[in-house]
């Protein structure tokens, strides 16, 4: 229930027709004035009351009125009132009543010809099939109401259907169309002078971008609309407002952020009596708090939204509050109490016909009767749920339900049909990322609990089974759903949307999924186990074609931590993926990365040694024969969680450093590798220093004194070099000169940070920053690296799960360049130096790879012996910390 101001309905308030008066007595004809007269009046006290959002009054005085007009035979007019009833129940959240009387209203339009209200009526209904998700009849509508609406040149109405085109296609997930369609009614609306259709339509194209998980145009075209709504005084339109930036800063996890919003628009939405407004914010701020896992507060604010829309009559939101009262009895645990309010909110959704949220429902019951163990109760509703989500569409809920089936169907030992239910709920979660189709809120929220779990339980299940190249696809999936989780807008590729491949023993079941029958599993499951048994081993370890170019000499490494083992698997090329088990538990594991990391940034001690050589012997002394058959010069590796902030080029073997062994070259999934590599012949670099002084804050941050002398060296080493220090280096100057540069250098200061990609930034040396959000926007089509040399990552007293990084290393992929080089830590300014000379020297040899490069200088630390007075540069901390993220082969 979120008001984000989409919809714009067309109300006709009176219609322009003279009245015609049919019977010649004076006597009665006075009587037909009067009762027009008064019809006419209760009429206007209707609309006003309907303003005011007193929809039961306005409705109560609107079926007085219809009493009336049927009773003088105003025809026209009565069709007027049968829209004016239509647009309450519209707006109490019963689009059924609302349909009917549209339907009834738009016959007499066409019985007396009055086209001009049939446009209108036509773009009420639209409305209405809008709300009910049924998008393609929407469309319709909305384009039958365009037709009507331009022929009698009404260009302020022909700006609002325009807008409401825009809304449905990007309901639809068609961004550009509902952009388009956008821009047109915003024209309109200010060649018209309609400020207030201007800034509706900015907002609308801020949701767009919403959608599309452009943060920072999003809340640019907010920013826009909020101005000019609060310039014209239209404190409405700001609450709306208000409330969208609240969304964006909600699902990008800054809660605080978002709660401060949300406050705003909340103040405004109660001040003027905006009551369904209010409502919308109130249950945006409990959703904040049930994403905090602060569930009594959060079952504060839906009883709060629940009371509103009982108060104003509104059906469908009731359903959708009461839906939400029982999801936080779930979290809790309290599975009879939230049976309760999932069987209210049932009754009401199906009620007022809404298909999608009954399935909703229907799926969440489901899960109440999973937590008390009656598996088979649970898998019949969510039968009911799979059934009716296939039938609307609802690809979101869809994959959320086979999920939930999955999970049921391996409570009950029924692994087969379980990995079968998991592989197709990966499927449709991978569609809907290839499309981009961004979910709302509340979906989101939902599919975020469980959709990293279900590839993860996924891998888990088919390793146990042996399935070990269906695991590793899972996993290469695995690393792209946490980037979703952390940067909210990643699009997939051919590869990733197919998701997991079916063998033909599954693909023979999967067309009957939701309509099994329950007591032939058992049965079903035992005869699935026996026909993969019987499949060709070839079949089953078919490796995808994308793992087949994998570069020969390299192997790749994709660690899985789970609660109580830690899975290795390890592919090369000619061979078939193997997995290694360590029996170790997650929160050893942690324990024992956390040491590492500590004692990796302790340049003052070699204990380091003695943390690093555990973790070796987790990681890669299992695989050391492997790695030796496979005759490997480079390790391709894809870590998973903690592992991500402890460079795998410093554990150690007892006698030396991994990387003094082999090149390692992290991925972010191997199903996005980009294997064409850029060359660096003449390359022409954009490099730019923080600068400073020694022990000078600038920015909040320390001076940079030795970023000068590493880009004048990278200046003097290749000619072809374009330099900037301190404040002429500004985030305006990288976004304008960055295109066409083979090398992107940014000696500078960046933090990535668990939690939001806007709290993630890199700094230039004028104060001013790119946030993690914004580097895809960088022109590097014609990158092949970027370096920055002084980043820092996990922040903070807690670690994440390592998503930042990959972060990093996706959006500087996706704005173009093949490879990206950071720091896990803040290196000292004149180590980092050392080795940055050291690494540009070793590119200007030609003919050399990225990695090779960072490999050799960081061997020329380890193996000199350069001091700067009692520290020695040849500790880990020094030059382990840079790893390159991408393809740097």
């Amino acid at each position: 229930m979120r008001n984000g101001f989409g919809l714009v309905l067309l109300i006709t308030l009176l219609s322009c027709l003279p009245v015609q008066v049919m019977f010649c007595e004076v006597g009665w004809a006075q009587v037909v004035s009067d009762r027009q007269s008064e019809a006419d009046r209760l009429e206007q006290l209707a609309i006003q009351q309907y303003r005011k959002g007193q929809l039961k009054e306005s409705l109560a005085i609107f079926q007085k009125v219809l009493v009336i007009r049927k009773e003088i035979k105003s025809l026209a007019k009565e069709g007027t009132t049968l829209n004016n009833i239509g647009a309450v129940y519209d707006n109490l959240g019963q689009p059924s009543k609302a349909l009917e009387f549209y339907q009834q209203s738009l016959a007499i339009g066409k019985l007396t010809n009055d086209r001009q209200g049939e446009g209108t009526i036509l773009n009420n209904i639209g409305g209405v099939y809008n709300s009910l998700g049924q998008y393609a009849k929407s469309l319709d509508y909305y384009q039958q109401a365009l037709v009507i609406i331009k022929e009698f040149s009404d260009r302020q109405a022909e700006g609002v259907i325009l807008g409401n085109i825009g809304l449905i296609y990007r309901k639809m997930g068609q961004y550009a169309k509902a952009i388009e369609y956008y821009q047109q009614s915003l024209a309109i609306a200010k060649a018209s002078g309609n400020r207030n259709g201007e800034n509706t339509t900015l907002n609308n194209i801020g949701r767009v971008y919403d959608n599309l998980g452009q943060y920072s145009k999003a809340l640019e075209y907010y920013q826009q609309s909020l101005t000019g709504r609060r310039n014209i005084g239209d404190r409405f339109g700001e609450g709306v407002t208000l409330n969208n930036i609240g969304v964006i800063y909600d699902n990008l996890g800054q809660y605080s952020k978002a709660l401060e919003y949300y406050r705003q628009a909340l103040l405004i939405r109660k001040e003027i009596g905006d009551r369904d407004g209010e409502g919308a914010t109130l249950n945006n701020i409990g959703l904040v708090y049930d994403n905090l896992g602060q569930y009594p507060k959060a079952l504060e604010y839906y009883q709060q939204v629940l009371m509103i829309v009982k108060e104003i009559g509104n059906r469908n939101y009731e359903g959708l509050s009461l839906n939400n009262i029982g999801r936080v009895y779930n979290n809790l645990g309290q599975y009879p109490k939230a049976l309760e309010y999932y069987q209210q909110s049932l009754a009401i959704i199906q009620e007022v016909g809404d298909r999608q949220g009954e399935g909703a429902t229907l799926s969440n019951i489901g899960t109440i009767y999973q937590g008390l163990g009656r598996y088979t109760t649970a898998l019949e509703y969510f039968q009911k749920a799979l059934l009716i989500r296939k039938e609307v569409g609802d690809r979101s809920g869809e994959g959320i339900t086979l999920n939930n089936i999955g999970y049921a169907l391996s409570s009950q030992s029924q692994t087969e049909l379980a990995i079968l239910f998991f592989k197709e709920s990966v499927k449709v979660r991978e569609s809907i990322r290839k499309d981009l189709k961004k979910l709302t809120q509340e979906e989101q929220q939902s599919f975020t609990r469980t959709v990293a779990n279900t590839y993860r339980t996924l891998a888990d299940r088919l390793l146990k089974q042996g399935r070990v190249t269906e695991a590793l696809q899972v996993l290469d999936l695995l690393k792209i759903q946490e980037l979703e989780d952390y940067l909210k807008n990643i699009k997939g590729n051919d590869i990733t949307a197919q998701g997991v491949r079916l063998l033909e023993p599954e693909k023979a079941i999967s067309s009957q999924l939701s309509t099994l029958s329950l007591d032939k599993i058992p049965e079903l499951n035992l005869q699935l186990a026996s026909q993969l048994k019987q499949l060709p081993k070839s079949e089953i370890n078919k490796v995808p074609a994308y793992l087949q170019n994998i570069p020969q000499r390299a192997v790749l490494i994709y660690p899985l931590i789970l609660d109580d083992r830690l899975e290795l698997i390890v592919f090369s090329s000619g061979t078939l993926p193997n997995n290694y088990t360590i029996p170790i538990k997650k929160e050893e594991l942690e324990t024992l990365v956390l040491e590492l990391r500590l004692g990796l940034r302790d340049y003052t001690s070699d204990d380091v040694k003695e943390s690093s050589k555990k973790l070796y012997d987790l990681l890669i002394k299992p695989i050391e024969a492997e790695l030796k058959q496979a005759n490997a010069d480079t390790i391709l590796y894809a870590p998973d969680g903690l592992l991500r902030y402890i460079p795998l080029a410093a554990l150690y073997d007892g006698k030396q450093y991994l990387v003094e062994k082999y090149r390692i070259n992290n991925l972010i999934a191997y199903s996005l590798f980009d294997s064409d590599y850029k060359s660096f012949t003449n390359p022409r670099i954009f490099a730019g220093a923080f600068g400073g002084k020694k022990g000078e804050k600038r920015f909040g941050q320390n001076g940079l004194p030795a970023s000068i002398p590493e880009v004048e060296h990278i200046t003097a080493t290749f000619p072809n070099t374009n330099k900037y220090i301190e404040r002429d280096f500004t985030a305006k100057t990288a976004k304008e000169k960055v295109s066409g540069n083979s090398i992107v250098h940014f000696a500078t200061h960046a933090e990535f940070r668990a939690g939001s990609p806007l709290d993630s930034y890199v700094l230039f040396g004028d104060g001013s920053k790119i946030t993690l959000a914004e580097i895809n926007d960088l022109p590097l089509k014609d990158t092949a690296l970027v370096v920055l040399s002084a980043c820092q990552t996990g922040l903070g007293s807690t670690l994440g799960t390592g998503a930042e990084i990959l972060g990093f290393g996706y959006q500087v992929q996706r704005a173009g360049a093949k490879a990206s080089i950071a720091s896990l830590w803040s290196v000292s300014d004149g180590g980092t130096q050392i080795l940055m000379q050291d690494f540009y020297q070793n590119l200007q040899k030609g003919n050399i790879a990225t990695s090779t490069a960072l490999r050799d200088a960081q061997l020329s630390m380890i193996r000199k012996s350069i001091k700067e007075g009692e520290v020695n540069f040849n500790h880990p901390f020094f030059w382990s910390a840079f790893v390159i993220i991408g393809n740097g082969l």
